[in-house]
Formats: C-alpha cells, structure tokens, sequence
C-alpha cells in the first residue's frame, strides 16, 4: 500500500512532467516569436506554479531554478529584459535543468547540482552577462536520443467516475441475483463461476470506488482564510489547528458537506468564541482555539469542528425552542439537554442577538442537517457551558454503496441503513410498557419510544397514531433501534433477515415525493427493496405520536 509520501511524490511528478513539456512547447514559439505575449504569460505561469510546488515538496533547488527563471520571465514580460543573444541559451539550458531534476525525482535520485546554472539567471536578473562557454559543443550522441516520458498518472473528470460508479452498481446488483440463482439451482459449475464473478467485481468495485478516494485537507486546508476573515469581521482574535488532512473520503461527499462545514466553521467563531472582553472576564486566554480535525471511525469518516468558547446555554435554547411554538412549556421541561440542542437545526433557528455579516439570517444549522441526511450521515454535539462545544459530522466513506439492515414487514424486505441503527433486541412484553399512549422499554438507561413499522409506513392524513396498546404483544418482539439527531426510535418488525451491503438507486417520479423512502434496491433474488429513510421515519413519529 502507497505511503501519502509517495501519492503526494507521484502527484508533483505527475503536475511537473506536465509543466515541462508545456515550457519547451512555449519555448519553442517565444523563439520563433520574441514578443509572443500569450506564450510569455503561460511560461510565467507554469514556472510560479513548479515553483510552489517543489518548494511545497522540500525540492529546495528545483524551486530556486524555477523561481530565477519565474523572475526573468516577468522581467522579459515588462520589457526590462529581451529573449534574445546569451539569455535564449541559458533559458533553454534552465528548462533542461529542471526536466533533469524532475526526472531525478521520480528515480528517486540525488538532484543533479544547478550551482553554476544559478549564477548565470542570477547575473541575467541583474542585468549582467552570463558566463558562457567561449564555444558552443555539439550536440552529444545521448542528447536527436533524448527519452520522451510520459507520467503514470492520468486526470479524470469526476463526472467518468462518476458513470463508471454506477455501471459497476447495475453489475453489482446482477452479480448478486447470479449468485443466487446458482445456489438455487445447486449447480456447480455455475456456482463457481458466480463465485468468480463475486470477487471479480468486488475487486472492481471497491477500485472505482478508490479512484474516487480524495484527501479532507483538500477542503480542510481552505480554512484558515475563512477563520481569518469571520474573525476580524467579528473582532475576535481565533486560532484555527488542522489535522488528519490525510484522511481518505468519496470526492463527492466532501463536494456535499462542503457549505455545511463552511456553516459549521463560521458558526463556531460567530458564535462559539467569545470577544477578547468577554474571555478576560471567564479567566481564559484572550485567543480563542478553533480545531478542525478528521479521523475514521470503523467504516466512517469523521470530521469534527471544536472550539473552546462559551458552549451552548442549554435553557436558552429551551426558552427560544418555547417561543418559537416547536415545543411546549411542559414538554420541554422533561426533555433533555441533547434533545434541546436538537431544536438548534430546526429550519430558520438562530440564537443571533442581532444580524450581521455572519449570523442572526435565518439561516442555521438546519443546513448541515439537510446535508447530512442526503447522504446518510449523523451530526453529534457535544457541549459545556463556558467551556466549548465540539460538532462531528459522522460521514460514510462512499455514497455508492452502503451497509444495510434488511428486516421484514408484512412479507415486504425493506432495508435499513446501518449508519441510523444502534442495535437489535428481543424483547418479552415484560419488558415493554405503555407511556402516554406510546409504547416504551429501557436501554442504556434510556426511555425509548417503540412504535410498529407498519404503522409509519401505512399512515394517511394529519390524525395523531392511536394511543399504543399492549394487547396484540404475544411472544418475543423484534425491536430495532435507529438514531436520529439524538433521539432513539425503536422500530417494531416482523423478523430481521440479514445485514449485507447495497446500491441504492433514486426513486422516480412520482415515488420519489414519498419521504419516508431514501430509495431503492435489488436484491440478490430480484426482488425490489425500499431504503428506509430514518430521519423521515422519526421526524414522522414525533410529529403523529399521541
């Protein structure tokens, strides 16, 4: 497996073989066209660009080599200097230079010495004369057999990945019902092939799936410049940390949860990190700590926005929840602190004292949920008064195929993603009461709400359900418990019938206005399965419980 060193290499390689072959095309036309204005801008281009990437790489000489010839080009540019005489020699032999050192880079050899060649771009920066040779050699035989390279690496739009994703989705599903039929029709020859086509189109699957594979720092690097921004704009004094830029995700899903970090970002200083005033006042350091960090967790991606401000008044956000009409006085009363923080991504819920260029618009934390929910993801909150709160955005790797419950209602598969569940229990009737009209059992010392499947997936108008009855519990119930949002939901279905990877496809029109699905699957036998869509499911049961 590459190290990032070496991803990282490959990359400059690949950009640098890319520049030079641009400069001795560039140089070629400045020489038939001294005043060819476009090719001079694109020389200049390309030399401040290796520039920053070979100093960037720790290649001290190939950036000092690019950086004289940078120089000298915008020199020639303003028409301080003309490519003409000593200086096209020592141009030519520059760009010679630096295709030696690159190609040395990607030998991983020592850097051949451009100590003499420096002098000379030194001397034509300044005005002087290059030391030259009093007579040109010729051309050796090892120059007419000059090795033309090509990098290893090639640039794909997204949108061919893209298209290849979902081709290897229709095979996957295919795969699937191939391998099924084999084992029913007990044949063994078939059924070795399919084996063969299994772990044939896994491998490709989770190749296509790697190409699509991206670095957070990508996006996470982006940052500091928007901290800097928000808290001048803010008067605040903040310092941003990075880490895990190294950490691997689907280019998409960063693409995704982009607006919702930004969000998260600004948030965070607008918010979270007081005035200089203020943390003299607590006892803290006048420069506030914002830390953006990613990290995996099993199967997950997770990124995470911590700051060491004021935290989140939790009987603030009560009252404002209150005042707002999304809950009631008594209700809120019994709810805890993390169902409170939930009324904070409620749409249009803002804490803003007062509007600015930042905050107090009307546009809060509903955002990051909407983002969150299209792909599947989770936000847990974590938070002290006057001590910080910390936001974790819990990301799959990969949006094209997903891990999955499959459990049963009604003789109807439906699947579940597992990034929503907690776990599966048999429970006795013993160990399910009746709350309020709702039926209720206990885990991890929780109150968990239980309401049938069938109930959310058959329900018509705006009546609440029927109060819960425990009547029609006969035997062990198969419970299974979804997350959203901090709140638990215990699922009551038929029987669970097996965990096992999916491709989810968007439902078409007109199904797709129906909320309480997040799409649709094939599964081995051919038999079409919904995705369930948890959020839906469990904003559904708060606003119809009795």
């Amino acid at each position: 497996m590459k190290t990032r060193d070496q991803e990282y290499r490959e990359m400059f390689m690949a950009e640098a073989l890319e520049y030079y072959d641009s400069m001795s095309r560039h140089l070629s036309e400045l020489e038939r066209n001294p005043s060819e204005g476009p090719a001079l801008n694109e020389l200049f281009r390309l030399m401040h660009n290796l520039k920053a990437n070979a100093r960037a790489m720790g290649f001290t000489d190939l950036g000092e080599v690019a950086h004289h010839l940078e120089t000298l080009f915008g020199l020639i540019r303003s028409g301080e200097r003309t490519f003409s005489g000593p200086l096209v020699r020592v141009v030519f032999q520059g760009v010679d230079a630096l295709g030696n050192m690159i190609r040395a880079v990607g030998a991983s050899q020592e850097m051949p010495s451009a100590g003499e060649l420096l002098g000379n771009l030194d001397r034509l920066v300044r005005g002087e004369a290059p030391v030259l040779a009093e007579a040109e050699e010729p051309e050796t035989d090892e120059e007419a057999n000059r090795k033309l390279e090509l990098s290893d690496l090639v640039y794909i739009q997204v949108k061919k990945l893209d298209n290849l994703l979902n081709l290897v989705g229709e095979l996957v599903i295919d795969r699937d019902r191939i391998l099924t039929l084999a084992q029913e029709l007990d044949n063994p020859a078939l059924l070795a092939t399919a084996q063969h086509l299994f772990r044939i189109s896994d491998d490709l699957q989770y190749s296509v799936m790697d190409a699509r594979l991206v670095g957070v720092g990508v996006l996470l690097n982006k940052f500091p410049r928007v901290v800097r921004d928000v808290a001048s704009t803010e008067n605040k004094e903040v310092e941003l940390t990075l880490s895990g830029q190294d950490v691997q995700i689907d280019r998409n899903i960063l693409q995704i949860i982009t607006d919702a970090l930004l969000h998260l970002v600004r948030n965070a200083v607008s918010h979270g990190i007081e005035t200089p005033e203020e943390r003299r006042q607590a006892g803290k350091p006048v420069l506030g700590h914002l830390t953006l960090s990613a990290l995996t967790e099993r199967d997950d991606v997770l990124i995470q926005v911590s700051d060491d401000g004021r935290g989140i008044n939790t009987e603030a956000v009560r009252r404002k929840a209150i005042e707002r009409g999304l809950t009631t006085e008594r209700a809120a009363a019994s709810l805890d602190e993390k169902a409170i923080w939930a009324f904070l991504f409620e749409p249009g819920f803002s804490m803003a004292q007062q509007v600015t260029e930042v905050s107090g618009r009307g546009v809060g934390l509903d955002v990051v949920k909407l983002a969150l929910d299209s792909l599947g993801g989770q936000l847990r909150v974590e938070s002290e008064m006057g001590k910080g709160t910390t936001f974790t955005l819990v990301l799959p790797t990969s949006i094209a195929v997903k891990g999955a419950l499959l459990v049963e209602v009604e003789e109807r598969p439906y699947a579940v993603p597992l990034l929503h569940t907690d776990t599966v229990l048999a429970l006795h009737p013993g160990q399910i009461s009746v709350v309020g009209g709702v039926l209720v059992t206990h885990f991890q010392e929780q109150a968990v709400p239980i309401v049938p499947l069938r109930l959310l997936l058959h329900d018509e108008g705006n009546e609440p359900f029927p109060l819960a009855s425990k009547d029609d519990l006969h035997g062990p119930q198969h419970v299974l418990v979804v997350n959203y949002n901090n709140r638990r939901l215990g699922l009551l279905v038929d029987r669970f019938q097996r965990q096992q990877n999916i491709v989810i496809k968007p439902l078409s029109k007109p199904l797709d206005s129906i909320d309480l699905f997040g799409g649709v699957t094939l599964l081995g036998s051919g038999q079409v399965c919904l995705v369930l869509d948890v959020p839906a499911l469990t904003r559904l049961f708060i606003n119809k419980r009795p």
